[in-house]
């Protein structure tokens, strides 16, 4: 018996500045027909692979590659295998690239660029985790650089120290450990680019901000536990989404989850 065609499908919307859409999906002999986006389209495959036209010249999308899509231009696409495609896409507004990149996107919109689609998967990694909100838009950050490089034939170039600037954004952090804020938010109150702020954040104190920020917010958790809150309180109280969140990153800077820390004690049961 003939299998079914497959059409699985995820899609929201983050909380995050610039990102209209998060589509995961899985096709197998679906084909696009000719349509365009408002936004802009940044699309990796994972599995399988996709052949598109775009502004009536064909492409495709090997899994080692990352295609950038621009508005209003037509394509399609199509599966290249029976076994079809998986693919994770974000659709941005122009807060990343501007129309003026458009032209350059239709002349060259597939990627080849192993840090970029790294930095792309990483992006998809914290959009799944509810409260890394600070974590996708910095590392979204830093992916909207890279292809502005490319869509602009810049190199990569060193960027200048700003240690007066990373020491505002510390202690902005410091003050909102448990409210936290956004690097939109954050940079429009030191007056810096959110980029370079971030970049001069993780030069100066060798950590990313959100980073330091979820340190922050573990070490608030260590002293209610110690009080003798339990692990549900704790979580809304230190700052985190939710008691699975609170869980996964005090397991990774601690070693155990917040239960066995709070029973442990100077009796021998330990916490190690």
């Amino acid at each position: 018996m003939a299998s079914q065609p497959a059409r699985i499908v995820s899609a929201w919307r983050p909380a995050v500045p610039g990102v209209v859409e998060v589509f995961h999906a899985r096709f197998t002999e679906y084909a696009y027909p000719m349509h365009v986006h408002d936004a802009w389209t940044l699309l990796i495959v994972d599995t399988g692979a996709v052949r598109y036209d775009l502004d009536r010249h064909e492409h495709g999308t090997p899994h080692d590659t990352v295609s950038l899509l621009p508005p209003h231009v037509p394509h399609n696409g199509s599966p290249v295998t029976p076994e079809g495609f998986r693919k994770r896409v974000l659709y941005l507004d122009r807060t990343y690239l501007g129309d003026e990149l458009i032209g350059s996107a239709v002349d060259r919109p597939d990627l080849r660029d192993p840090l970029l689609r790294k930095r792309v998967g990483q992006v998809h990694g914290a959009l799944l985790r509810p409260g890394e909100e600070l974590e996708a838009e910095s590392r979204l950050l830093f992916v909207g650089e890279r292809l502005r490089g490319h869509l602009r034939g810049d190199s990569d170039k060193p960027r200048p120290a700003d240690p007066v600037l990373a020491r505002r954004l510390r202690e902005l952090l410091d003050e909102r450990v448990v409210e936290g804020v956004g690097l939109q938010e954050a940079a429009g109150l030191v007056g810096a680019h959110p980029a370079h702020l971030v970049r001069a954040f993780s030069a100066a104190y060798g950590i990313a901000p959100h980073q330091y920020l979820t340190s922050l917010r573990v070490g608030r958790a260590r002293r209610l536990l110690l009080e003798g809150r339990s692990p549900g309180e704790v979580a809304a109280e230190a700052g985190f989404y939710d008691q699975s969140h609170l869980t996964r990153h005090f397991r990774k800077l601690v070693g155990v989850p917040p239960g066995r820390y709070r029973a442990g004690g100077p009796t021998g049961r330990g916490v190690g």
